[in-house]
């Protein structure tokens, strides 16, 4: 078929074009004519015989009209081009020649369809009872005549339409390929069936015959179905054959690297349409989306202020004057998040004029107009939902994406829109649901994957959040969090080797962190796992990091101060008072020095074992003062120099000792040789009999108990006495 394809002369083409826009517009069937011509126009460069078509010219105007018609009918065209359909449709309501009775049926329909469009008040509710009765009349009509076998490719076309509003899809399809067969170059045919093929294996299977116009269809349906590589290829290969000056080719390889998320390349061939066609309106929603991602403000409020100038009553310039509304002021909203995942190739979520100054309510009053004018404008639908997640109107957003889904199936735009909505409204099972279509619709994109891991993970099943990351991180994370999301979740797991795994995966690579807070927590977690481990310098190359963040600065230095005492061996390690902690807590305490200072009689010994069992490093000087702390064991830090806190005094140890021997076993008493021993002792402190938890440790000083201490204890115990400082145990 496709060596078929490209043997086919270019003149004959251009022949059959220039036969279809006089067939077309015969019948009133502007768009297909626009397309035919456009067409035509790319082969302005091939020459065929001039005479030939002049003389042939009158024969094709007037082929298919009853010369005792001629009069009604053209009288009837004239109304219709000036959208008076009822006058159009009574006068030639008795014609029997071809066109002028197509011309009859399809006036009816345009009549019944702006009667619903004047009617419509509210635009969430399009397809009333009264609408689809006068549809049905229209239905009876052309079924009978379809039975009696007198509908031409046009009529067959026609049919298929209302089919399709009525929602009888498998009969529109087989009705649209018999109208594709009969009249291949109906391109109307051709997008009103492109919605209904939801598979590739199932465009294959159609049968049109060998007519070359099927290639323009494939590669159509190849980028609405979101299959970006082949859409290309096939679209290089009609440029190879001859059409390369095609103004439709070049807009739809546009829109295919506009999905393929190619933003420059996008916006490259937008700007080549522009400069050989200033005054297209075409996509030009599509284009300024592509300008906002890119940032590019001041060439966005050109191209709405050019298009206003051109025409502001289009669906296109409404979009894009709401587009300009929504740029500016919007952070840390509902409607960034949507952005950020749907839209960053802006596949999904336009902006406007009006978005970009916030006026979210003037934004929406556009894209109604522009719906007004075109009620199957999908994006209008998409942006208005977006507008009204913007207003917190989570029932009003969801009616668009709802209507949105009801134009076209296949834009996971508007189902990803759903998720987001029922998200927030922590209906998490129905975003599941919304999610799993979009990401149907979008295997190889990260974002739905991302989408789908979190709400996986708000319904407590981890091990399905956790393939979903995987994924997005294989297909390649676009918004560079699906590796911060899956190292936490192993955290939450307490898999931690494999949670710090993802964070070093995740650090490494700081141009995929979008996040600066996320990055610096990854380097905070590091940086305390590696020190935990006893790997100093990878602890102190991760904590160095965080210094460069305010956040984490304090926590950071103080771990840096607590890996320098160790490698210096200014460690007191106690054995069994901590039974590990959460492999993101800091190791250091960030707290204030008044928070950080308390005593040790805040701290109630279960047992005396714990002081006898533990291991006393030697310490190098006199040091005033020590520092407690844990991270999966405890370890109590003899810091250099006097600290700036007011210390707490303490009781002598042996009075501690023998107020507690009563209730203790002979054999857990503890010896004073052995805390004497390589250490220097200042003079007092204190030990309370608080009887909370032994992980419980309280982080105050009070005078009161300073106050307790025995005067004569202290003199007895000054070589013997301890300060103790900065415990905390996470």
């Amino acid at each position: 078929m496709e060596d078929d394809f490209f043997n086919v002369p270019l003149q004959e083409a251009k022949r059959e074009l220039r036969h279809g826009i006089v067939e077309c517009q015969k019948r009133g069937l502007v768009y297909s004519v626009k397309w035919l011509a456009e067409m035509c126009h790319g082969l302005a460069d091939v020459e065929i015989d001039g005479e030939d078509e002049k003389n042939s010219f009158g024969i094709k105007m007037l082929e298919g009209i009853a010369p005792k018609e001629y009069d009604n009918y053209f009288l009837a065209k004239s109304y219709f081009d000036v959208r008076e359909y009822d006058r159009a449709a009574h006068l030639v309501r008795d014609a029997t020649s071809p066109v002028p009775k197509f011309l009859h049926l399809y006036a009816t329909y345009m009549a019944v369809e702006k009667r619903r469009l004047d009617s419509t008040t509210d635009q969430s509710n399009l397809n009333d009872s009264g609408h689809f009765k006068d549809l049905g009349e229209i239905l009876v009509t052309l079924r009978a005549e379809h039975s009696q076998n007198q509908l031409d490719g046009y009529g067959m076309y026609l049919y298929g339409v209302v089919l399709k509003a009525l929602n009888l899809n498998q009969a529109a399809q087989q009705i649209f390929v018999q109208s594709i067969r009969l009249v291949p170059m109906l391109w109307g045919s051709y997008v009103e069936l492109a919605p209904l093929i939801e598979e590739k294996e199932k465009l294959q299977a159609l049968n049109f015959g060998g007519h070359w116009m099927k290639r323009f269809f494939i590669a159509h349906v190849y980028i609405e179905m979101y299959l970006i590589d082949e859409g290309l290829k096939a679209y290089e290969d009609l440029q190879a054959a001859g059409f390369r000056k095609c103004v439709y080719v070049t807009s739809q390889m546009a829109l295919a690297y506009h999905n393929k998320r190619d933003v420059d390349k996008a916006i490259e061939i937008f700007q080549v349409l522009q400069e050989a066609d200033p005054y297209r309106l075409d996509n030009v929603d599509t284009y300024s989306n592509l300008l906002f991602v890119k940032e590019l403000k001041t060439e966005m409020a050109e191209l709405a202020h050019k298009a206003v100038g051109i025409n502001k009553y289009r669906p296109e310039t409404c979009c894009v004057i709401g587009e300009n509304l929504v740029v500016i002021g919007r952070v840390g909203n509902y409607s960034r998040i949507l952005h950020k995942r749907c839209c960053q190739q802006k596949h999904t979520f336009t902006r406007n004029y009006y978005s970009i100054r916030s006026d979210h309510q003037m934004a929406i009053m556009y894209f109604q107009r522009a719906l007004k004018l075109n009620p199957k404008y999908l994006a209008a639908w998409t942006l208005m939902g977006h507008e009204f997640m913007e207003l917190k109107n989570t029932n009003a957003a969801i009616q668009s994406y709802r209507k949105a889904v009801e134009v076209n199936k296949r834009d996971y735009r508007a189902w990803y829109g759903l998720g987001q909505a029922y998200e927030i409204l922590k209906m998490h099972y129905y975003s599941l649901y919304y999610f799993k279509i979009a990401h149907q619709l979008r295997p190889y994109d990260s974002r739905m994957l991302v989408a789908l891991g979190e709400t996986y993970e708000k319904l407590d099943k981890c091990q399905n959040a956790i393939k979903c990351y995987s994924k997005a991180c294989d297909v390649g994370d676009i918004e560079g969090i699906a590796m911060y999301k899956m190292a936490n979740l192993h955290e939450k797991l307490g898999d931690y080797d494999l949670a710090a795994n993802c964070y070093a995966t995740y650090c490494d690579d700081e141009r995929a962190a979008t996040d600066k807070q996320s990055l610096y927590h990854g380097y905070m977690t590091l940086a305390n796992f590696y020190e935990n481990k006893g790997e100093y310098d990878r602890a102190s190359y991760y904590a160095y990091k965080c210094l460069e963040s305010d956040d984490r600065k304090s926590e950071a230095k103080s771990l840096l101060k607590t890996i320098e005492n160790k490698r210096t061996g200014k460690i007191i390690a106690v054995r069994g008072v901590s039974t590990g902690c959460s492999l993101s807590k800091a190791n250091v305490d960030t707290s204030s020095d008044d928070d950080m200072d308390m005593e040790l009689s805040d701290y109630k010994f279960p047992s005396l074992d714990y002081l006898g069992k533990s291991r006393i490093l030697p310490a190098t000087g006199n040091e005033p003062g020590s520092s407690f702390k844990s991270v999966h064991r405890t370890a109590v830090n003899v810091s250099e120099g006097a600290s700036t806190s007011t210390r707490a005094t303490l009781e002598p140890l042996s009075v501690t000792i023998a107020r507690r021997r009563a209730p203790l076993a002979d054999d857990m008493s503890l010896s004073e040789s052995e805390l004497t021993s390589n250490t220097s002792i200042p003079t007092t402190y204190t030990i309370s009999t608080n009887t909370n938890s032994r992980h419980n440790l309280p982080t105050t000083t009070t005078a009161a108990n300073a106050s307790s201490t025995n005067p004569a204890d202290d003199e007895d115990e000054d070589t013997h006495s301890m300060e103790i400082s900065s415990i905390s145990i996470d």
